[in-house]
């Protein structure tokens, strides 16, 4: 069934908004929201909307012993998670640091990403033999994670721990994929002038499958293989509004060096719920993100 993402987050979130009322309440609990739009909703160097704009909305319970948790929500595309217009993530994990290194910290985590009503089953996929159905298979996906950061640079490594968005032998590739990767370095450093932020970003995908080649056309080895390494560098700035400093706007350019898999010719960049139509969702962009945090 089909959700605005703001009705889809108050779904999610209704059941914790007693819990979190009392946990704000407390010392040592912090409970925080965010609010974002986006004009290209950009996740790992592959657009997630299809490079439209995209509304995002969240909030975090963080306990003063490090544990945290949360619900975050954004507007998507149906042409790449056919049928469903809203990815909602919902993670917890523990942060923490080392007494003996001053700026030195630790995190470790779960996250899921659910797609309510997506199915590859519902896509407008074309093999060669004719078929143009898939199996069912959600694209919801789960993964843990760990971190380090040291001051204003930090290492974060992923491994799925089901299928990656639904990638396995039902859905045109050549095994399942658990155990995928995503490694990644992230920057952010304070400039000493205007009160800006140096945002840079590398990151680097491994699917642990492949898309069959006989089975859904004729894809050269690269154009069926999903990984691919992204990036993004810019400038984000905090801005006092109406007396408050809650609001930030970042300007970046980002985008991925992938094989083709996400090119107008790759399995990844057909318009599953359209046809014919396709797109480069990792081309070079510059994006603007305004966001606010209360």
């Amino acid at each position: 069934m089909r959700k605005s993402i703001l009705f889809a987050l108050a779904l999610v979130s209704a059941s914790f908004v007693s819990t979190l009322s009392q946990a704000e309440e407390k010392s040592a609990w912090t409970l925080s929201r965010n609010v974002a739009f986006v004009s290209d909703y950009y996740s790992r160097g592959i657009s997630q909307s299809w490079h439209k704009p995209a509304v995002q909305a969240g909030m975090d319970l963080a306990h003063e012993s490090g544990f945290y948790a949360g619900v975050w929500g954004s507007s998507i595309t149906p042409q790449t998670y056919v049928d469903s217009t809203t990815e909602i993530d919902i993670y917890t994990g523990y942060n923490g640091s080392f007494a003996a290194v001053e700026k030195l910290a630790w995190s470790a985590g779960l996250i899921g990403y659910l797609y309510p009503g997506g199915n590859w089953n519902k896509c407008n996929c074309k093999r060669s033999d004719g078929v143009t159905r898939v199996g069912s298979q959600r694209f919801d996906t789960y993964e843990a994670n760990v971190a380090l950061s040291y001051d204003w640079i930090s290492a974060k490594a992923s491994v799925t721990l089901t299928d990656w968005f639904g990638a396995n032998k039902s859905t045109g590739f050549d095994s399942d994929s658990r155990g995928s990767t995503y490694i990644e370095l992230n920057a952010n450093y304070p400039l000493p002038f205007y009160d800006l932020i140096l945002v840079g970003h590398v990151g680097m995908l491994d699917v642990a499958a492949k898309v069959t080649p006989l089975s859904y056309g004729d894809y050269s080895a690269g154009k069926g293989n999903p990984d691919n390494t992204d990036y993004k560098i810019g400038l984000s700035k905090t801005l006092a509004v109406a007396n408050t400093t809650g609001l930030n706007l970042g300007v970046y350019y980002v985008g991925a060096n992938d094989t083709g898999y996400w090119s107008p010719q790759g399995y990844g960049g057909s318009s599953f719920n359209g046809g014919s139509r396709s797109k480069d969702l990792t081309d070079n962009r510059w994006i603007i993100t305004l966001s606010s945090t209360f």
